[in-house]
């Protein structure tokens, strides 16, 4: 069974939910649909044009870029004029070196200025989730961990902050909690026991992907014994995670013969000055929350040059 991870391939966000985003942001910033900007209607001319780039202001990994088309479009909609062309120079992904010009737009002033702090907010989450998450990524590199996201993202910021992940090379692991499921302590509290709780989800859900967190190698043997073939340890210490990888692969071997495979993932506790060491217990993956629930927001400047 492979892990309950995103596909791999170019980033992307769904429309659907990059035009949501958009709007729920404009209307946050607007009072509503269309909503009004106090200031911009006041001072700027329905007719004034201008061109503005966006910049780093600090180094690091960029991501964001795809909001600027359906940003400015929904902007210009609200201001009824035409939508401001988008000019993209660097590709998400991509580092940044502090003052890198990443983008360059022009059209209507008054749907630029509506959209400025929009689009510098998630660009700036973006790129500071990405950059987060390739540092995790370097420190990993040549050991074959896969670096995964959590939960733990921003409400009605998930797809967003998954995308960013993805920039930074980082893994998607489930969406949400309709997509894999994955026992916990307290399902497990609430079924009795870790391996009651994962044949309860096994027989409700029989096609779906089971990700099984356990704290002790005595629960880890009874999930696999049960038919569990992803593990999630939880705080546990590199020496006890080698024995927990080492038997529970020695147990699905003798279950299922030489092909046999469990997936073991390595979460709680973890920071970039010791995952090494938990990588080399044997792990496939580690999972870090911190990728988007601590990300500090990148510094991303709009200025106007013509």
């Amino acid at each position: 069974m492979s892990a309950p991870a995103g596909p791999g391939g170019p980033p992307t966000v769904p429309p659907a939910e990059l035009d949501r985003m958009v709007r729920t942001a404009l209307d946050e910033d607007l009072g509503g649909d269309p909503g009004v900007d106090l200031t911009t209607d006041a001072t700027v001319d329905d007719g004034a044009r201008a061109v503005v780039e966006v910049r780093s202001r600090a180094a690091g990994v960029l991501a964001g870029q795809v909001v600027w088309g359906p940003l400015l479009a929904e902007a210009a909609r609200r201001t009824g004029q035409d939508a401001p062309v988008v000019e993209l120079l660097v590709d998400d992904g991509a580092p940044l070196a502090e003052g890198d010009v990443v983008a360059r737009l022009s059209g209507p002033t008054r749907a630029l200025l509506v959209a400025e702090r929009t689009g510098l907010n998630l660009v700036g989450r973006a790129c500071g989730v990405a950059t987060v998450t390739h540092r995790w990524v370097g420190v990993l590199a040549g050991t074959g961990v896969r670096v995964l996201d959590t939960r733990k993202t921003s409400p009605g910021l998930r797809a967003w902050d998954k995308y960013a992940v993805r920039c930074g090379g980082g893994v998607n692991k489930r969406v949400g909690l309709f997509d894999v499921a994955m026992v916990k302590d307290n399902h497990a509290a609430a079924a009795g026991s870790v391996v009651a709780a994962y044949r309860a989800v096994r027989s409700r859900w029989p096609e779906v992907a089971v990700e099984v967190e356990v704290e002790t190698l005595d629960d880890a043997l009874a999930v696999v014994r049960a038919g569990g073939r992803y593990l999630m340890c939880d705080n546990m210490p590199a020496p006890g995670l080698a024995d927990v990888v080492a038997a529970v692969r020695a147990l699905v071997t003798e279950l299922d013969g030489p092909a046999g495979r469990v997936e073991v993932e390595a979460t709680g506790g973890l920071s970039l000055d010791r995952v090494r060491e938990v990588a080399a217990a044997g792990v496939d993956a580690v999972s870090v929350g911190a990728l988007t629930h601590s990300a500090p927001q990148l510094d991303v400047g709009m200025d106007w040059v013509g």
